[in-house]
């Protein structure tokens, strides 16, 4: 996923400006990915691009090689459509059929992607609120869960911004030394943010992970990709939230199914 927002920034020529802009609401997710989000959610429902598997997409044979498609076409069908199975879920109950520029999609009864659900944003609200030590000890958690060992969390002052330290091993046979730094931020961390974490790294650290609640601006995350410096790999709020999901810390699903009852009426 987040490849793919660094193409369309490519892509679209988009300045830092408009890159960093957080989602009013929503401070984990920038202005971008929440429109990016809800753009796969409509050219999915159309069938323009398929889920392949967890945030990997990709266009359908029938697109394949269709050089363009008209956006407000594809939205209107789908507020069609999703009106026609709101109105055969609830006859009673009248729905829109078509969109209005000033309409939300929440207006148009279109599911929510999974990146904007309402459960992410209390999540997100619960992790930017907790208490500074017991969300270190989270992510002492999330990163065991994640396949580090001798993960310890700093706990004296003055330790140069490093939180914890912890060792990664790969396949059994490389292992790495890595530091860590969590900050609780509702917005973005921006490069200074990044250049003070890595000037607090020790020869002895061979990996670094810079995690945040919020975002990351455009320059930090070309600050932490600099190749001609110590790299440091960057968690943003909503990728903290897919490792907590995956591992199922502090979470559970629910599994609910909507009725097609057209289905048994004419089979």
């Amino acid at each position: 996923m987040r490849d793919s927002l660094a193409q369309l920034i490519e892509l679209l020529s988009l300045p830092d400006k408009v890159v960093d802009i957080s989602h009013k609401g929503h401070e984990s997710m920038t202005e971008l990915a929440y429109q990016a989000a809800w753009a796969r959610t409509y050219l999915r429902s159309y069938g323009v691009i398929e889920n392949a598997s967890r945030s990997v997409w990709a266009i359908t044979s029938k697109y394949a090689k269709v050089d363009t498609v008209d956006g407000k076409v594809i939205v209107a069908e789908v507020v069609k459509l999703n009106a026609a199975r709101r109105n055969s879920d609830t006859s009673d109950v009248p729905a829109p059929n078509s969109a209005k520029d000033n309409d939300t999609p929440e207006d148009n009864g279109v599911e929510a992607p999974d990146e904007v659900k309402e459960w992410r944003v209390r999540l997100t609200d619960i992790l930017q609120n907790m208490n500074p030590y017991g969300f270190e000890r989270l992510i002492q958690r999330v990163l065991r869960s994640c396949g580090f060992t001798e993960v310890k969390v700093t706990k004296a002052s003055g330790d140069g911004g490093i939180d914890g330290t912890g060792k990664l091993r790969i396949n059994g046979v490389f292992s790495f030394n890595v530091a860590f730094q969590c900050k609780r931020y509702k917005g973005s961390v921006g490069a200074p943010e990044v250049r003070d974490f890595r000037g607090s790294l020790n020869k002895g650290t061979e990996k670094a992970v810079l995690i945040t609640t919020g975002t990351f601006t455009k320059a930090a995350r070309q600050e932490a990709a600099d190749q001609s410096k110590d790299q440091i790999d960057l968690i943003d709020g909503e990728e903290l939230i897919d490792l907590i999901v995956q591992n199922r810390i502090g979470v559970s699903e629910e599994v609910t199914y909507r009725i097609d009852e057209s289905f048994f009426l004419n089979i």
